[in-house]
């Protein structure tokens, strides 16, 4: 079915300096915008109605890519391909995916706390589940064919960049938002919009700076991640079902595990030190990025159609 992708694993797209300093700083600037509506009481609440919160830590941390794995192993697409999936079921939340929630009427105030727990969480969690999922495919590829792509990965390479470009943001987003409380609130509307004008023009820079290789992969590439994007948010919808959460805690379940920070992806991607722009990990990167701003604002407006009969767990309040 992918035949065609056959010589993706050998392609190293391009990005100059001042491209990867780009993307380090817009990424930088977008966790921050993310940390300005991040208050210490949202990870208090995961303590005080924690059944949700844990579903959802659960779906995303865990059976995502246990799912994304299984998912490679079907559909059996190109080497570094299937390691660009799993790169993505590493990574944490989107950064709109709480836009995406507020939009679908989903319980925001528990969107928050994930996006929260998931992105501080992600310096540990995004380069450990990478690792023990990519080490899973490497020996189940390698025992047919020769794998183009980095065996051994950087942890501490991975955990530095990752810090660098989500912790550090965030925690101090989460200081400024205490300390300079009225600023917040008369910078953080510019600042979520331009984030996301942000988030799409990193998206954007990344297949333009790379036009050249796109007409032989643009549409198989897109049908891997319109499969793999169904999966993730079919995994939320599966997790919080069989929990038995309020409707509105299931949306924002769906949402969080559908969404993944495919900005950390290409940044960690790019990097020179880790895989050096590998072509099948970029364009399942750059794909994803733009295909889950179309299916989630799609899915939120379904779902802002479909009366909710019941209260969220998590109050929406500031």
């Amino acid at each position: 079915m992918f035949d065609v992708l056959e010589n993706i694993d050998s392609i190293r797209m391009n990005f100059s300096e001042g491209g990867l300093l780009f993307m380090n700083v817009a990424l930088a600037f977008i966790m921050f915008g993310v940390a300005l509506d991040i208050k210490i009481k949202k990870f208090r609440d995961i303590f005080i109605e924690p059944k949700a919160a844990i579903v959802g830590i659960v779906s995303q941390v865990i059976i995502l890519p246990a799912f994304t794995f299984g998912l490679i192993l079907i559909l059996n697409p190109p080497p570094s391909v299937a390691m660009g999936m799993i790169l993505i079921a590493a990574c944490p939340g989107g950064n709109i995916s709480n836009l995406i929630s507020s939009l679908a009427k989903a319980n925001v105030a528990l969107s928050v706390s994930l996006t929260a727990f998931s992105t501080l969480g992600s310096t540990l969690i995004t380069p450990a589940n990478f690792a023990f999922w990519g080490s899973l495919y490497v020996n189940y590829y390698q025992k047919a064919k020769h794998l183009n792509i980095p065996i051994e990965i950087d942890l501490l390479q991975m955990f530095k960049i990752v810090f660098l470009l989500l912790g550090l943001p965030l925690i101090i987003g989460m200081w400024f938002n205490h300390r300079f409380p009225e600023i917040t609130k008369k910078i953080f509307e510019p600042i979520k919009i331009a984030s996301v004008v942000i988030y799409l023009l990193f998206v954007v820079a990344a297949f333009y700076t790379n036009i050249e290789f796109l007409p032989p992969y643009i549409i198989p590439v897109g049908i891997l991640t319109f499969f793999l994007n169904a999966q993730t948010l079919f995994t939320g919808f599966l997790t919080s079902t069989l929990a038995k959460l309020k409707k509105a805690d299931r949306r924002t379940i769906i949402i969080e595990t559908g969404i993944q920070n495919s900005g950390l992806a290409l940044v960690l991607i790019f990097n020179p030190k880790l895989f050096d722009g590998n072509g099948g990990m970029a364009f399942m990167a750059a794909w994803w990025g733009i295909w889950q701003m179309v299916s989630g604002l799609g899915l939120a407006w379904i779902m802002a159609k479909i009366k909710l009969e019941d209260k969220p767990t998590l109050k929406n309040e500031a």
